[in-house]
């Protein structure tokens, strides 16, 4: 590192010996100075790289703490009210957290005009320059973080309580208080990849959909922790994991970078409406092909992991099918990236993947898409604070131009919390209301929420009024609905009906079976059935919808190859004397009274494939169909529905069920 002002590296300041702002704030000089940011960026950390040399130019201060409660309310003293929020943050000397990018900037203004200097919030590269403090180790203490730093550094499915009070480990050797966890702090700077050059002042992006933010937070494993980790949020969230520290200096004169290239799914988008024609006459199943594919060799940087699951799909105005997903190496992980595939019109292929949506350094678990038939997209997702998938956020998107471009993600639900993991499947109702399921909790019998929105998603509402999971038998009643993952359908009456994953209901003959879940006042209140559907469980996810031609369709599993006993394994189907077993379709014209027509989902041909995600290989042949997957369809105008599993895309009509 080249410092360009004297500085004597080894020298600490003891905190309260540092001058302070009017408002008790204690400010430290920062040298200019150069250094070379980000890393190696392998796997999950790909946007740490390239590593490029950085000049920073002036000198400026930065605080030696992040700001706490005590400074931030001098300036919104209604903040306080959000003190002890996850147990978190209630004395006067912790960090401030629960606090959006607008409220930090409003701050710097606010503290500007009072004091009569520039107060702002440091650039991610200032940021990464005062951290390291002339250290190229993962950590400015080292290639490990001291046991004072650990503030329960793991991921974390519930926050655990600890102390943000600032300034209580060793400092940096720029003088520097908890630049290693305590909270994230908020930076200056529009998300977006670094770019190889020198650099003199970077200042990130010129737009961007996300800020950066820095240092990771209590409640996060240490790895998050490191001087080069990049993070960033929507600039509308806030949570208790984030804060802020200021810098005291004049804002850059640099000009920004421009936008990336758009990457590969919203690239020469077809804008022409798309001819269908009429539906076919006779039946079809097509061959099965897999639309989770590597992206291409030479094609811009985009992360593919090892996990790839949890699809959703949907058809475009243009005659293109738009299929995304999550890819992760763990679940419940940081690096989760929602990646995207195309069918275009006319083609047999699908595209290689490229990334579709990611909040840097959050788990993005559950992701639903929907062309409400107004020539509109819809893209809802789950965004986490860190890296579990039970507290979520909500946020929508909207393309008018077949997914060629979005709009800026809108937190729709801002708290992290419970009944925010998205399933795919979203539904528009006779009245215009668009339905959402969402996972009302991450265990396997916590049931499903809907969150429902009646102004084409402006605002969305979930019905539920707080009570406790009811205890799901047949003919009782409850405000969530029966088994997870659930596919919801509105019937002719008005109502909504929904079958889900567990919380199995025992028929007259004491067999576990399928839940259904009605509701006739909104998705306020449901009633629960047992069907006479075998129930089905861990790495499947059914689906359910109605045909454009009518009747509903449910698409699930005889058994689960794993859990099912073998004396109930398999189900036996019309004009066949074997059982079959696996993904099989099935028809209601009662609504959902009784399912008919069922059928296994093969054309009998013998072919060995391989499913991903939790399925991985098998074998299809006339009695075997896909084991396991996590579902997804649509129907396009032509009547042709097409169905992703976890890998593997099917397309068939109805005329080939009825066969």
């Amino acid at each position: 590192m080249n410092i360009k002002l004297s500085f004597i590296s080894t020298l600490i300041f003891p905190l309260l010996s540092i001058p302070t702002t009017a408002q008790n704030i204690q400010m430290v000089d920062i040298p200019a100075g150069s250094f070379y940011m980000g890393s190696l960026g392998e796997g999950e950390d790909f946007d740490e790289a390239p590593v490029h040399k950085v000049i920073i130019s002036q000198p400026f201060k930065m605080s030696a703490t992040e700001i706490t409660n005590r400074q931030f309310e001098a300036f919104r003293p209604e903040h306080r009210e959000l003190r002890g929020k996850d147990g978190l943050s209630l004395a006067d000397d912790e960090a401030v957290v629960n606090v959006s990018y607008q409220d930090v900037v409003d701050y710097c203004r606010w503290l500007s005009e009072k004091e009569g200097k520039t107060y702002r919030l440091p650039t991610e590269a200032e940021w990464e320059y005062a951290c390291r403090a002339g250290s190229y180790y993962a950590y400015s203490t080292g290639e490990y973080l001291p046991e004072s730093f650990l503030k329960n550094q793991q991921t974390a499915r519930t926050l655990k309580p600890v102390s943000l009070r600032v300034g209580q480990t060793e400092p940096n050797a720029f003088g520097l208080y908890d630049m290693h966890g305590n909270v994230e702090e908020w930076c200056l700077d529009w998300y977006g990849p670094y770019v190889e050059a020198t650099q003199t002042d970077p200042v990130g992006y010129r737009d961007g959909l996300y800020r950066v933010t820095r240092g990771g937070s209590h409640n996060t494993p240490a790895w998050y922790l490191r001087s080069a980790n990049r993070m960033a949020m929507l600039p509308e969230d806030r949570h208790s994991q984030t804060g802020f520290r200021i810098v005291e200096a004049a804002y850059p004169t640099t000009e920004g970078l421009p936008a990336p290239e758009p990457p590969r799914n919203q690239r020469d988008v077809s804008y022409t409406l798309y001819k269908w024609g009429t539906p076919d006459t006779t039946a079809v199943f097509l061959e099965p092909r897999v639309y989770v594919l590597p992206p291409a060799c030479g094609d811009e940087p985009s992360p593919f992991f090892a996990h790839n699951h949890q699809p959703a799909l949907t058809w475009c105005d243009n005659g293109d099918l738009l299929a995304i997903w999550f890819s992760a190496n763990q679940e419940n992980g940081r690096g989760m990236v929602v990646l995207a595939s195309r069918l275009r019109a006319g083609q047999e292929e699908w595209e290689p993947s490229s990334l579709f949506f990611k909040v840097p350094d959050r788990n993005m678990t559950g992701s639903a898409l929907l062309n409400d038939g107004s020539g509109r997209l819809l893209h809802i997702n789950g965004v986490e604070a860190s890296g579990d998938w039970q507290n979520l956020a909500m946020v929508l998107r909207e393309s008018h131009d077949n997914g060629a471009t979005w709009s800026r993600p809108r937190i729709i639900a801002p708290e992290h919390t419970k009944r925010h993991q998205v399933i795919a499947g979203t539904i528009r109702t006779r009245e215009g209301w668009l339905v959402q399921a969402c996972d009302a909790g991450p265990e396997s019998h916590d049931g499903t929420a809907v969150h429902i929105s009646r102004d084409g998603g402006a605002t969305w509402h979930d019905p539920w009024d707080g009570a406790p999971l009811p205890d799901f038998r047949d003919g009782g009643t409850g405000t969530t609905i029966a088994g997870i993952h659930a596919g919801i359908v509105q019937l002719n009456d008005g109502s909504l009906m929904a079958l889900g994953r567990g919380n199995s209901i025992k028929d007259k003959e004491g067999r576990l079976r399928m839940p259904m879940s009605i509701s006739k006042d909104g998705g306020r209140t449901w009633r629960y059935y047992a069907t006479d559907l075998p129930p089905i469980d861990g790495g499947q996810r059914l689906v359910l919808r109605r045909l454009n031609e009518g009747p509903l369709l449910l698409i699930s599993f005889t058994d689960h190859p794993l859990r099912t006993p073998a004396s109930e394994r398999g189900m036996m189907f019309a004009g066949s004397q074997e059982k079959g077993y696996g993904m099989y379709a099935a028809l209601s014209y009662d609504e959902g009274r009784t399912w008919t027509h069922r059928k296994l989902l093969t054309d009998g041909r013998e072919r060995y494939l391989n499913g991903g995600a939790w399925t991985q290989f098998f074998l299809m042949d006339e009695t075997h169909a896909e084991p396991r997957g996590y579902l997804a369809a649509t129907q396009t105008p032509d009547n042709r529905i097409h169905l992703v599993s976890s890998r593997i895309y099917y397309c068939f009509n109805l005329k080939w069920l009825l066969e």
